[in-house]
C-alpha cells in the first residue's frame, strides 16, 4: 500500500463491548483512523471483515530467552510473531534485554516496558532479574521506574530452597517503601506472585497489578477489590505447572505438591476474581520458556475458566488498552487494527486466524 492510498476497512468495527459501540466501517488516513470519508480519495483500497483494536499482551517478554537477553535479531522474530498473531499492544513486564530500538520500527509493536525484573538474592530464574536484599530494594525500583514506560516488576515469591516451597522474597517494609518511592516517580509496580502468602502485604503495601495470582484466595478477593488491584493470571503459563512440579518432585516434593494444588485451582480462581469485579487482562508469559503468538490461545483459556467472550475479548483489547493508557479505535487513533473473517464475540477462537493485521495504517499481515 502507497504512502498516498487510503485504507477502507468495512464490515463491523468493534470499537467496544457494547453493541452501540458497533460501526460499518472506517479509513486509515495517514495513518489515522478515521469515521468520515475523505474528500476525494481515489487510491482506495478495501478489506472486509469484523475489525478489533490490535490485540493486547500485557504479559510478554520481547527480548528474553530461556537464560536471559537475547541478540536482537532473536527479539525481531518474537515481536513479528506477536504482531502476526494480532498483538500491536505489548506490556513487557520485565527483561533484561534493552528494546527501545524497536520504538524506530514502525512494523512493530508498541511495546510500555518495566524494566528488569527486581528479585530476592537467588530467589529467580538466573540471568534474569536484578538480585537484591530487602534494603536495596527502593534504590533499585527508583532505578527502573526511570527505565521503564511507567511500570516496575517485583518477584513476589519464589522457592525457598530451605524451606523446600515458594514463600515471599520481600519483608512487608520494604515492599511498602519500594511501592511508595515508584509512585512517587509516576510507575506502576506489579510483582510476579504464584503463592498466597506473598498476596496480603503486597496489596496493603499499594501493589497495582498481580501477575499470575495462582495465590488469590476467596479470603484475599475482597482486599484486591477494596484496593482496586488488576490480575494477569497468564493461564497459557500456568498449563505447564504439572510439568515442573514433575521435575522438583525428587528434590522438593511440598513445591511440587503445591504447584499442582495451584494448578488444579486455576480456573476457579480466575473465575472468583472476575465474579468479584477484579479486573482481569490477558498476558501470556510469553519469552523465556515459553514461545510468542499465544495471545489467542490465553483469551480461549479465560473463556474456559468462565469469563463472559465478550469480557475476555475485552480483557485483550478495549479494556486493556483504556488501563494502559493506549486508544482504541476512536477518531485520529492510530491505526493499529486487526480484521477478522467472522464476528469474536460469537467465538473467541476467531482470534487464531486473523486475515488482516493493521499496524501504524499499514497492512502488515
Amino acid at each position: 500500500m502507497s504512502d498516498r492510498a487510503v485504507l477502507h476497512v468495512r464490515g463491523r468495527i468493534l470499537t467496544g463491548p457494547d453493541d452501540t459501540e458497533v460501526r460499518d466501517e472506517l479509513w486509515v488516513v495517514g495513518g489515522r483512523v478515521s469515521y468520515d470519508r475523505p474528500a476525494g480519495a481515489r487510491d482506495v483500497r478495501t478489506v472486509d471483515g469484523w475489525a478489533l483494536p490490535g490485540l493486547v499482551d500485557a504479559h510478554c517478554h520481547v527480548g528474553l530467552g530461556a537464560h536471559g537477553p537475547v541478540e536482537d535479531d532473536v527479539a525481531e522474530k518474537q515481536a513479528l510473531t506477536d504482531r502476526d498473531a494480532g498483538t500491536l499492544l505489548i506490556r513487557d513486564a520485565g527483561s533484561p534485554a534493552d528494546t527501545r530500538w524497536t520504538d524506530a520500527r514502525e512494523d512493530l509493536p508498541r511495546i510500555v516496558r518495566a524494566g528488569r525484573h527486581i528479585a530476592r538474592t537467588r530467589r529467580y530464574m538466573r540471568g534474569y532479574a536484578w538480585e537484591v536484599e530487602p534494603d536495596e530494594l527502593t534504590a533499585y525500583v527508583a532505578q527502573e521506574a526511570r527505565r521503564g514506560d511507567g511500570w516496575v516488576k517485583l518477584v513476589g515469591d519464589w522457592i525457598d530452597r530451605e524451606l523446600g516451597d515458594l514463600s515471599a522474597c520481600w519483608p512487608r517494609e520494604a515492599a511498602e517503601a519500594a511501592i511508595a518511592e515508584a509512585h512517587r516517580l509516576g510507575a506502576r509496580v506489579t510483582a510476579h506472585c504464584f503463592a498466597e502468602d506473598s498476596l496480603r502485604d503486597l496489596v496493603e503495601a499499594g501493589i497495582d497489578c498481580v501477575e499470575h495470582a495462582t495465590g488469590l484466595t476467596d479470603d484475599l478477593v475482597p482486599l484486591f477489590v477494596e484496593h482496586g488491584v488488576a490480575i494477569v493470571p497468564t493461564l497459557v503459563n500456568i498449563a505447564t505447572f504439572p510439568e515442573l512440579a514433575a521435575g522438583g518432585d525428587a528434590r522438593f516434593p511440598r513445591w511440587s505438591a503445591h504447584m499442582r494444588r495451584l494448578h488444579e485451582r486455576r480456573y476457579d480462581t480466575v473465575r472468583n476474581a472476575y465474579d468479584a469485579g477484579i479486573p482481569v487482562y490477558v498476558g501470556t508469559d510469553a519469552g523465556g520458556h515459553l514461545p510468542h503468538g499465544l495471545v489467542a490461545g490465553e483469551v480461549r483459556e479465560l473463556v474456559t475458566a468462565g469469563i463472559p467472550p465478550v469480557q475476555a475479548l475485552a480483557a485483550t483489547t478495549w479494556a486493556a488498552r483504556r488501563w494502559l493508557g493506549r486508544p482504541g479505535l476512536e477518531e485520529g487513533a492510530p491505526a493499529d487494527l486487526v480484521v477478522y473473517g467472522s464476528d469474536p464475540r460469537e467465538d473467541v477462537r476467531v482470534l487464531a486466524a486473523p486475515e488482516r493485521v493493521v499496524l501504524n495504517g499499514r497492512v502488515v499481515a
